[in-house]
């Protein structure tokens, strides 16, 4: 569809209006709203204040430029009129307010994504946010989105997996913020004056499928693994492991809100050892896990019986079996090694589950070849998401810094701790009698070193690792 002006005379700042979201990234529209989101990012501190007065002007003119950006793109966007008509008031305010600490809370409560998961629709996101694994500055980002809501997630969702506020999308274009390793779009993230309630968070999950597919690829060659069949397709197919990912997002991000759970485990920001984080990360994973292997099975039976499944049956079956492939493949090739060794709970969650795995006899390094027993894994992976659901169950008849040292002695049954650690050594009285604080201060920044076998592979992967900052998905 052709840009349309719908003004006689050009007005300052507002482009050609585009009315079709398919062409909105290729628009002069996005390209002018891109530009001055980009501009105004150098002009800004950490807090998403302008606090030199002298680049005001400067910023006055990208601010109107954002504006006339989003004002011409608004119509391809009707589902978010409210909250497009809502952001020109924040830059409004932010700028005759002098560019201090700007406040997006209006636009933020006006945006809510959540209420339109069609698959393929799409959504122009502009806020002054931090990203998370990208950057702590919170600047102006702008990023135009899609959702990817395929017919069985949406029956998924609607059943046993009831997740109202979760958002799958795929980045379509994007600042700065996400050219890095950040893979999500949290509103906690935003510049606003107060924390409201929050009703979505969303999870690119092109990127966590495409930085997937580059990774397990190369780890895989450098390993000697021969994927099993089904698990080799998915690095050839972007759509399929999107979708996969997808279904284990949405059962992991339920999980963080049930179960038997010490109080908040992970959801309120509270100082805690960091394999606290690890074992919690670890838990909703191994649930999706088990839930997807739970609902194979139970198609299994009801394929031997004789029934006859739906094409949606048929494809939640088939992606929950692709699902335990990206949990194991996931957890063991790219957490376990991403990321420096500073309290790295994902590196530390990727290790455990490699070392559960290999101490139970279904994974094997031999003539420096990775195998698995396919037949023995999903019990075996089922029985870590047990052993961490027991430590849980067990917490709420425990004092916070018992549910500590218990959670402690859960993961060095597995793991190997530094040999310089407190924690292995034991803990002085000391310590042990005073506060949390101490505990916490205890723990080593890298309490459970790399083993040998990570020690390798991290040297021959570390290129492949950082060639998926700022991946998109059809970047291979």
């Amino acid at each position: 569809m052709p840009l349309i002006t719908t003004h006689s005379q050009a007005i300052m700042g507002e482009p050609e209006v585009v009315e079709d979201a398919r062409m909105a990234e290729s628009s002069a529209a996005w390209k002018q709203l891109k530009d001055a989101a980009i501009a105004i990012r150098a002009l800004q501190v950490k807090d998403g204040s302008i606090v030199d007065t002298d680049v005001h002007e400067d910023a006055a003119r990208h601010t109107a430029a954002i504006i006339g950006g989003i004002r011409a793109l608004a119509p391809a966007f009707p589902h978010d009129a409210a909250y497009l008509d809502a952001l020109v008031v924040d830059f409004q305010r932010w700028a005759h307010g002098g560019f201090a600490e700007p406040d997006f809370l209006d636009s933020l409560m006006a945006f809510q994504p959540q209420q339109h998961r069609v698959d393929g629709i799409r959504h122009l996101v502009v806020f002054p946010m931090y990203t998370q694994n990208g950057s702590s500055e919170r600047l102006v980002e702008a990023l135009i989105v899609e959702a990817i809501w395929p017919e069985f997630i949406a029956e998924l969702e609607a059943g046993d997996y009831g997740n109202k506020l979760f958002v799958s999308l795929r980045l379509v274009d994007f600042t700065p913020g996400y050219d890095t390793n950040s893979a999500v779009l949290f509103p906690e993230t935003v510049a606003m004056r107060e924390i409201p309630s929050f009703t979505w968070g969303a999870i690119f999950q092109d990127r966590e499928a495409a930085r997937y597919r580059r990774v397990v690829r190369a780890a895989s060659e450098i390993t000697n693994l021969e994927l099993p069949e089904r698990a080799a397709k998915m690095l050839d197919d972007q759509e399929v492991t999107e979708k996969t990912f997808v279904m284990w997002d949405i059962i992991h991000d339920r999980t963080h809100m049930r179960g038997d759970l010490p109080f908040d485990p992970f959801m309120i920001k509270q100082r805690m050892p960091f394999f606290l984080y690890s074992l919690e990360e670890m838990r909703c994973d191994m649930t999706a896990f088990r839930e997807s292997v739970n609902i194979e099975r139970a198609f299994d039976a009801r394929i031997a019986a004789g029934e006859q499944l739906t094409e949606t049956e048929q494809e939640m079956h088939e992606y929950a079996h692709l699902v335990q492939y990206a949990v194991i493949f996931d957890r063991i090739f790219r957490f376990a090694i991403t990321g420096n060794r500073t309290r790295n709970y994902d590196a530390v969650g990727g290790q455990l589950l490699f070392a559960w795995l290999h101490q139970r006899g279904v994974l094997h390094w031999t003539d420096t070849a990775l195998a698995f027993d396919w037949d023995s894994v999903p019990d075996a992976v089922v029985a870590l998401g047990d052993a961490i659901d027991d430590l849980y169950w067990h917490s709420i008849d425990r004092p916070k810094v018992a549910h500590w040292l218990a959670a402690y002695e859960l993961v060095r049954g597995t793991l190997t701790p530094h040999p310089a650690s407190q924690w292995a050594r034991g803990l002085s009285d000391e310590i042990l009698a005073g506060a949390p604080k101490g505990y916490t201060d205890a723990v080593m920044d890298d309490e459970f070193p790399l083993s040998m076998f990570f020690e390798t592979l991290n040297k021959k992967m570390r290129p492949v690792i950082e060639s998926t900052v700022g991946i998109r998905g059809d970047d291979d």
